[in-house]
C-alpha cells in the first residue's frame, strides 16, 4: 500500500515543486508532511484512507507570499495525481479545494501549539503542549526545508528543559500514585468494575510515564499504544500492565500493576534519572495493596527550586478532547491572570 508519506512527498516532487519552479524559480519554501493525519506518524493503513486522507503537503514560505502560493497552486494544480483528486473536502472544510496547506513556519507552528515556539517556550509554554500538538510539527517528514527556520523549530521542539522534564516526570507518577492503592480497595469490598477502571486509568498514565522516561513525546490515545510498545520502557512494563487489564482478581491485577511501577522505575534509574535505592512500590500502610514510595518528591527535589509549584503539564489534569485540540485555550489555562 502506498503510505501517506510517500504520496506527500511523490506529490511535492513530480507536481508542486515543479509548478514553483516554473513560477518563482527559487522561491524560499519549505515542504514537507506535518499536521493530522495517521500518516505523519507514519501509522496510516487501508482504514485510513475512509476520511482525511490524500494528496496532502505542508508548503511553508514567507508572510508575504503566503495568499499568492495558495491561489496559484488552487489555479494550477491538475485536476489529480497518482490516481488521486487534489481537491477535496476534509472533516473540517466542506469546501472541495486543493490541500496543500500554505503558511509561514512560525504561523503554522502557532497553529498545532498555541504559541510561537520561538519567542514564548517559557516554562508555562513548554506545560502547555501537549504531546500530539509537537509530533504534529515535529513526526512528519521534511522534503525540501531551504531557509532551515522549519529545522531551527523542530529541533528546539525535540525535548523538554531537564527541570521540566523532571517536573512532569513527577506529575505522571504523583498521578499514579494518587490512585494505585484504589485498585486493591475497591476490589477488597466487591467493587470489581470500580477496579477495573481504575487500573486502566493507572495503565495509561504509566504508558504515558514510559514515554516520558524515553523522551518521547505521546501521541493523542489511538496511537498512544503502538508509539509505546516501541520503546525500551514498553518491552520491560508493557507485559505487565497487560497482565493488569486482563487480570479476573484484584490481587493479581494489583500485583501486576506493582510490577509494571518497578519496572519503569529501574528503566528511569537505567536512563540515569534519579530513582531510589529498591523499588517505587511498598505496602500501602498495613494494607494488602501497593502504593507508590518518594519517586514523585525525589524528582520534583531534584528538578529544583525554578521549576517547583508549576503545575503539572496540561494533558496531566485536562482530558477534554476540545480543550487539548485547542492550542489558544491550552495556553490560556497555563498563563497566570
Amino acid at each position: 500500500m502506498t503510505t501517506g508519506i510517500d504520496l506527500a512527498q511523490g506529490y511535492y516532487t513530480d507536481v508542486v515543486r515543479p509548478l514553483l519552479e516554473a513560477w518563482r524559480p527559487g522561491l524560499p519554501h519549505a515542504a514537507a508532511r506535518l499536521g493530522s493525519g495517521s500518516d505523519v506518524l507514519g501509522l496510516d493503513d487501508a482504514t485510513s484512507r475512509d476520511h482525511d486522507w490524500g494528496l496532502r503537503l505542508t508548503l511553508l514560505v514567507d508572510a508575504a507570499d503566503v495568499d499568492a502560493v495558495d491561489g496559484y497552486l488552487e489555479d494550477m494544480l491538475p485536476r489529480e495525481h497518482a490516481g488521486l483528486p487534489t481537491r477535496f473536502a476534509t472533516t473540517w472544510d466542506p469546501v472541495v479545494r486543493q490541500r496543500v496547506e500554505v503558511s509561514t513556519p512560525r504561523g503554522f507552528a502557532r497553529s498545532r501549539l498555541g504559541l510561537d515556539p520561538t519567542t514564548d517556550l517559557d516554562p508555562a509554554g513548554w506545560l502547555a503542549l501537549t504531546g500530539q500538538s509537537v509530533l504534529e510539527l515535529t513526526a512528519g517528514p521534511v522534503f525540501h526545508d531551504g531557509p532551515g527556520e522549519l529545522a531551527a523549530i523542530r529541533d528546539r521542539l525535540r525535548w523538554y528543559p531537564r527541570d521540566l522534564w523532571l517536573h512532569v516526570l513527577a506529575a505522571e507518577w504523583a498521578r499514579v500514585g494518587q490512585e494505585l492503592p484504589f485498585v486493591g480497595r475497591t476490589g477488597e469490598r466487591g467493587d470489581d468494575l470500580g477496579s477495573r477502571v481504575l487500573a486502566g486509568r493507572i495503565v495509561g498514565s504509566l504508558m504515558r510515564l514510559g514515554l516520558l522516561l524515553e523522551r518521547r513525546w505521546p501521541p493523542y490515545p489511538k496511537w498512544l499504544g503502538t508509539a509505546f510498545a516501541s520503546t525500551r520502557a514498553g518491552a520491560t512494563a508493557g507485559p505487565h500492565l497487560a497482565r493488569a487489564l486482563a487480570e479476573p482478581r484484584w490481587p493479581e491485577r494489583d500485583a501486576a500493576l506493582g510490577a509494571a511501577c518497578d519496572a519503569l522505575h529501574e528503566r528511569q534509574r537505567a536512563l540515569g534519572l534519579p530513582a531510589l535505592d529498591g523499588r517505587a512500590t511498598e505496602p500501602f500502610f498495613d494494607r494488602p495493596f501497593h502504593g507508590v514510595r518518594g519517586v514523585p518528591e525525589l524528582l520534583r527535589d531534584a528538578a529544583g527550586e525554578a521549576v517547583r509549584g508549576l503545575p503539572a503539564a496540561v494533558e496531566q489534569w485536562v482530558d477534554a478532547v476540545d480543550v487539548l485540540t485547542d492550542g489558544p485555550r491550552r495556553v490560556a489555562l497555563l498563563t497566570p491572570r
